[in-house]
């Protein structure tokens, strides 16, 4: 495939024979992806200090690990000044973008504070903004993009209605897709991806999921492998590619050949998946994002959406002197600048077939559905409080 005809898409079956690769043939194609990243992105590493900065979450997603039901987790929320003091110090980490993330809690009040804590960092510091807190209303996205807000990261996790209605009890696919459509029209640059290897997922799902990247024309995509989280409904369930962890990076690669303009993060559950090896692989097959922990070291052990997660044992400063180390061993160089994204199509939202979920409720159903939903089946949106 030509890495400049971004015009030029696979077709579903060329994509689908990449998922069937073995040995040397995916070797290939790990190489492949490398070169298109060099091509297009160069060898620098763009550097995107995480905050994690609330674990309460209104969502009772059945594999996440701070999902509202566990009881077992340590709820909390950063105070602004905290993630204004992080904000501060990562300059001196050649870190250029500070990522705002949060467990789904929608409040009117806290969502005032977001945008005030976005509109501070903008004013005190040189970084550009990424906030990833979920689903919200257009007007909420509006504010926060006035408030300085550059990017918004809001996964999709799978293109596959029935499974994504049975891992999301409190919101539909096309809830999700509409709200990338008014990000991308609010001029934010807008982020993406999946989990590799929910349960029920095929190789003609994640051939679908890696399209779908395309198709909705997303300036960053994360995409990470499934871990089954022993305190969820999900607990007990493997990874779809249990037997071949090469999959994980397989679809690294691939989504680097479908979507080559896209910022592809080596994400943290790899090096959950391979212990201190895991995202070096993934910037060798494709990614050219690096996202380090910054969230302070007592609690980070509260936000755990997986268990063995790596590094919530050090601080964010050893975690920057980290990423130095596994750059330079790679050959790569840290992304000096803000690591804005190449210039981008408008968003075009698929027609993907309705699925009832076993609530029996369809999907792809019109703005506002969950909304009514919650509010009819009584508080759906009360939130575990701070410890």
């Amino acid at each position: 495939m030509d890495a400049d005809a971004q015009s030029a898409a696979p077709s579903r079956d060329e994509v689908l024979s990449w998922m069937a690769l073995k040995g040397a043939e995916r070797e290939v194609l790990y190489r492949r992806a490398d070169a298109v990243r060099r091509e297009r992105k160069g060898d620098e590493v763009f550097v995107r200090g995480i905050v994690e900065f609330s674990n309460i979450c209104a969502n009772d997603c059945l594999y996440c690990g701070i999902r509202r039901s566990n009881e077992k987790v340590r709820r909390y929320r950063l105070p602004a000044d905290e993630i204004l003091d992080v904000a501060r110090k990562m300059t001196g980490w050649r870190q250029t973008t500070v990522v705002l993330q949060a467990g789904e809690a929608p409040s009117a009040a806290g969502d005032r504070e977001l945008g005030e804590i976005i509109r501070r960092i903008k004013a005190g510091t040189g970084l550009a903004v990424t906030v990833s807190v979920g689903n919200r209303p257009r007007e909420v996205y509006a504010h926060w993009r006035a408030c300085g807000m550059d990017r918004y990261l809001l996964r999709f996790e799978t293109s596959d209605p029935a499974i994504f209605a049975r891992l999301h009890p409190d919101c539909t696919l096309d809830e999700r897709l509409r709200c990338l459509g008014d990000l991308r029209e609010l001029g934010v640059q807008t982020g993406g991806g999946f989990m590799i290897g929910v349960p029920g997922e095929t190789p003609g799902v994640l051939a679908d999921n890696l399209l779908l990247c395309r198709t909705l024309d997303l300036d960053m995509v994360g995409i990470g492998p499934y871990i089954p989280h022993p305190d969820t409904p999900l607990g007990a369930e493997p990874n779809a590619y249990a037997d071949d962890p090469e999959m994980f990076f397989t679809a690294v690669a691939a989504l680097r050949l479908v979507h080559p303009r896209a910022h592809i993060p080596a994400t943290t559950a790899f090096d959950a998946v391979f212990p201190g090896t895991g995202r070096n692989l993934a910037l060798q097959r494709g990614a050219n994002v690096f996202m380090p922990n910054n969230t302070p070291g007592e609690r980070r052990g509260d936000y755990l959406l997986y268990p063995n997660k790596p590094c919530v044992d050090e601080n964010a400063g050893q975690c920057a002197a980290c990423v130095v180390l596994r750059l330079r061993s790679l050959g790569r160089t840290i992304g000096e600048g803000p690591g804005n994204a190449e210039t981008s199509g408008n968003v075009r939202i698929p027609h993907l077939p309705q699925s009832k979920g076993k609530d029996g409720i369809t999907g792809w159903t019109g703005l506002g559905e969950t909304d009514e939903r919650r509010k009819a089946e009584g508080g759906r949106t009360i939130l575990p409080k701070a410890n």
